[in-house]
């Protein structure tokens, strides 16, 4: 049986969601549309596919890779993260897949394993027809096809691409072209001809025949990422590509790179409601609605409120008379947007960037390997915060140059190292921890502890951590 490599493509920024969605926790890792994160949807929807290997593959950035590693064990998911030094787009990701699963395999070139290239972003409604399709394809892409998967449009989509194909009578229909993102009223027109579909950003095809075409068409990228790859290293079930031979890279989608150019370019069809969440107003086309047609989330109290959709995460949020808006509501940050305007929170973002605002790269809620921290309250000369230790997870050993830090815990039991000493504290407890001295705080029981944190001193970055000792390999 011929092997399917799942290749799963986290490494987008999901900037047209934001508040929610930030730069150190972007859509893919949010639970948007079910309570697992779209991640965690992508690689629990491959169940029921013929011939996959024994683990995925993750394409991620070195920021994100504990957050994956995480939620792919809350699923009980085996995977290898590999590690882009640089984001140079979908084409060398999926060059970096076609090389390592080559490597691993070493099989005949006949047998070359296919690659199942999947965003990590999507939502797709119906996972029996999405298996039905990926089993479906497997003859084309065996026989050396590039196979893209296509949807029938519902309506007038101009955030899509759109595939052309000259029949609908085979289950891997000849491409005849590319469209990119259409205007509205080009849209229209595609919709009304039925030899077009929605772009999914799905595709399968044989590891060799992805590098053999690619060779054609982009040879210098086909260079960079096999050196990457030949240099690459493993700590764990993380790959990191050679970072200075990937830099050679040029960037490029698959589409572009590949797909758009070669003869070998077919479509199956993707039977089912699909969306790639690009915009608060495809989410909303996505949600439960009411009788008015509001998606509400939160604690949210409308009157004469219609076609709208708001979500509120941390207070009460009311509203009057709004039609076709999105209100969202983050602990640091508030986005309202008509519906129609949705696509140009992007250009926002564009401006939070030019002024440098943290708010653009951070939640109030920050993850970590061990759990996480909030900001409650800030001013000169100090900040107050909560830290959530897990059960078995313990922070760095490490000491600060510039802070002092009092802990006390308010729920759970903690386990202090200072100086070399060993206590433990319960709630209502606390200790100091002055200018440079070596500490850390573990968590060997069963429920998470909570902490409430506050820093003294004339510089409060994050920054001013001297790892001594780590188990997430950051020291």
């Amino acid at each position: 049986m011929t092997l399917i490599q799942p290749v799963i493509l986290s490494g987008g920024s999901g900037t047209r969601l934001w508040p929610t969605s930030r730069t150190m926790y972007p859509k893919q890792l949010l639970p948007l549309a079910s309570e697992k994160t779209m991640l965690q949807e992508s690689v629990l929807r491959l169940h029921g596919v013929k011939g996959l290997t024994d683990k995925i593959l993750v394409i991620c950035n070195e920021m994100h890779r504990i957050l994956i590693a995480e939620q792919l064990r809350e699923v009980d998911i085996q995977a290898d993260i590999v590690l882009e030094p640089e984001g140079r787009n979908t084409a060398p990701a999926a060059a970096l897949a076609a090389f390592l699963t080559l490597h691993r395999n070493r099989r005949k070139e006949a047998d070359a394993p296919l690659l199942l290239i999947m965003p990590a972003d999507h939502i797709i409604q119906d996972k029996g027809a999405f298996v039905s399709a990926i089993n479906a394809a497997v003859a084309s892409a065996e026989h050396g096809d590039l196979v893209a998967f296509g949807v029938l449009p519902s309506y007038p989509h101009t955030g899509y691409g759109y595939i052309e194909v000259d029949t609908h009578s085979l289950i891997a229909a000849p491409i005849i072209s590319f469209v990119e993102k259409p205007d509205k009223k080009k849209a229209v027109n595609l919709l009304k001809n039925k030899m077009f579909f929605w772009n999914s950003g799905i595709f399968m095809f044989r590891a060799d025949s992805y590098i053999n075409e690619l060779k054609k068409f982009a040879p210098e990228m086909v260079v960079a990422c096999r050196k990457s790859v030949d240099g690459a290293t493993k700590n764990a079930n993380f790959i990191r590509p050679d970072a200075e031979a990937f830099k050679a890279c040029p960037a490029n989608s698959l589409d572009y790179a590949v797909m758009e150019k070669t003869e070998h370019a077919v479509m199956v069809q993707l039977n089912t409601s699909w969306s790639d969440v690009g915009s608060w107003a495809a989410l909303y086309d996505v949600s439960d609605h009411d009788t008015d047609g509001n998606s509400l989330s939160g604690d949210v109290v409308t009157h004469d409120c219609k076609n709208s959709l708001i979500s509120a995460k941390s207070r009460l949020v009311t509203a009057v008379g709004l039609t076709d808006m999105m209100v969202i509501e983050e602990k640091d940050s508030v986005l309202v947007v008509p519906r129609d305007k949705t696509q140009d929170v992007k250009q926002l973002v564009e401006k939070l960037k030019e002024q440098n605002r943290e708010e653009l790269e951070l939640h109030r809620q920050v993850f970590r390997p061990w759990g996480s921290y909030e900001s409650i309250d800030s001013g000169e000369g100090f900040q107050v915060k909560r830290l959530i230790v897990n059960p078995g997870a313990a922070l760095s050993l490490q000491k600060h140059t510039q802070r002092a830090e009092h802990w006390t815990v308010v729920r759970g039991k903690a386990r202090i190292t200072l100086d070399g000493k060993e206590f433990d504290l319960k709630v209502n407890e606390s200790t100091y921890i002055s200018i440079g001295a070596v500490h850390r705080i573990s968590n060997p029981f069963e429920e998470s502890v909570h902490i409430i944190e506050i820093q003294c001193g004339e510089y409060l970055g994050e920054d001013d951590i001297v790892r001594l000792e780590d188990n997430y390999g950051r020291a």
